[in-house]
């Protein structure tokens, strides 16, 4: 691979497809679809670029240690990695949802809250729940899944979970109802700050490309 190769960290889904618009824009087309492909490090039509597939809350840490060179990732992810040795150019104002609080349909949470009662809070985003619960002076225990939250509080594990929320078909699905917003989420572009002044040239024109698509949108 040649020091000039520009590598783009990816998660598969909707974070993948939506950002294919943009980098068409850039004139950069992957030429495999990740649906169908096993492989994890997708070629480009731009011999110099290529596309690799992580889980998206790796997303950051492959950017930060230099395993990309930039990637795409949710604020979501930003805030639970915390976002260290990243340089944050773009909110792409794509793959668009919230993070919010969801209860089970009998739960009275307002009196709940209201009382000063302990919650038992499920989520993997610690972070974003531990400082939203802080701020309303709520006492929480903590309980980190990584998997359908939406069984915590129907299994008792927990009364209420913080989840990615985007149409709540999953929520209603299972009987849950959601309470609180706590914030609206989309994908920001990332790029490692190394690479930053290493490939300003190449990276600087996929990012005022990326723009540009943004403003026309």
């Amino acid at each position: 691979m040649s020091k000039d190769t520009l590598t783009l960290a990816l998660s598969k889904g909707r974070i993948f497809e939506e950002t294919l618009p943009l980098l068409a824009a850039a004139g950069i087309e992957v030429l495999e679809d990740p649906e169908k492909s096993r492989k994890l490090i997708l070629p480009t039509n731009q011999p110099n670029v290529r596309v690799v597939l992580v889980r998206a809350s790796d997303v950051p840490t492959y950017v930060q240690y230099g395993g990309a060179d930039l990637g795409v990732t949710g604020k979501d992810t930003l805030i639970e990695h915390g976002g260290q040795g990243l340089f944050q150019p773009l909110d792409l104002r794509i793959a668009r949802c919230r993070v919010s609080v969801a209860v089970r349909n009998d739960f009275d949470y307002v009196q709940a809250v209201k009382q000063g009662s302990r919650l038992k809070v499920a989520t993997k985003y610690t972070s974003i729940a531990r400082d939203f619960f802080a701020t309303k002076g709520v006492h929480v225990d903590m309980i980190k899944l990584y998997g359908s939250m939406e069984l915590a509080p129907l299994t008792g594990l927990a009364d209420a979970i913080v989840d990615l929320v985007s149409t709540g078909n999953t929520l209603r699905a299972n009987h849950l109802v959601e309470v609180e917003r706590i914030m609206d989420i989309s994908s920001h572009l990332v790029v490692n700050q190394a690479a930053l002044k290493l490939k300003q040239a190449p990276l600087r024109r996929i990012i005022d490309a990326f723009a540009g698509a943004i403003r026309n949108d």
